[in-house]
């Protein structure tokens, strides 16, 4: 941690609220950016990370610096996010308006598009965002974390493994089978829409979209 960070940390450990305050906004954005990846909408992602922070106040007197606080900070929010998952998986029969909804076509994933001045550009925005988290919802929580953290949100090897509590080789190899997953999800998802040609007598061809 660098001075101010330390600062700020034993600011709060002694009771300090607005310490607090300023020591979250330094990590709402990615702590935000995780959550949204690993729930797939933005209300559970607030939720979620409203949770993570509420812990993580809770428990600072025990934080003794001997790691990162970012890495202790980030290991509270991923197990925030992977416990919502275990818990929804007990709960089939609940759906959130926000989340992923199957039908005969597959998934249909809701993302509400960031506020920009281009329509075009947040439409375009939109759609990658949801075929993105389309495909990540289809991974399992292990391998969607590592994914997420690496190749999403940019973290190093070293911290993913830190923050997972896992050694680098574990992390390499979770990562390597949920890009496998992933391109094997999006190729499938591309021969789903490509056209069928077929032979109809002297007419020539015809397409069967």
């Amino acid at each position: 941690m660098d001075i101010k960070e330390k600062e700020l940390v034993a600011r709060c450990q002694r009771g300090d609220l607005s310490a607090y305050d300023e020591l979250m906004k330094c990590y709402e954005q990615k702590v935000y950016a995780l959550c949204f990846r690993m729930s797939g909408n933005h209300t559970d992602a607030q939720d979620l990370a409203q949770e993570a922070f509420l812990k993580a106040f809770r428990a600072l007197p025990s934080f003794k610096g001997q790691s990162q606080f970012s890495t202790w900070l980030y290991r509270i929010v991923t197990n925030t996010c992977l416990d919502e998952r275990r818990r929804q998986a007990r709960r089939p029969g609940l759906v959130s308006m926000d989340k992923p909804l199957d039908t005969d076509d597959g998934q249909i994933a809701v993302t509400l598009p960031d506020k920009g001045p281009d329509p075009l550009s947040e439409a375009l925005n939109s759609e990658l965002q949801a075929e993105i988290q389309e495909l990540l919802s289809r991974l399992p929580a292990g391998q969607r974390i590592v994914v997420v953290m690496r190749d999403l949100e940019g973290y190093s090897y070293d911290e993913i493994a830190a923050v997972l509590d896992v050694n680098i080789g574990t992390v390499k190899s979770r990562l390597n089978r949920a890009r496998a997953r992933l391109r094997d999800l999006y190729l499938k998802k591309e021969e789903h829409f490509t056209p069928v040609v077929h032979l109809k007598g002297k007419g020539g061809l015809s397409h069967d979209l």
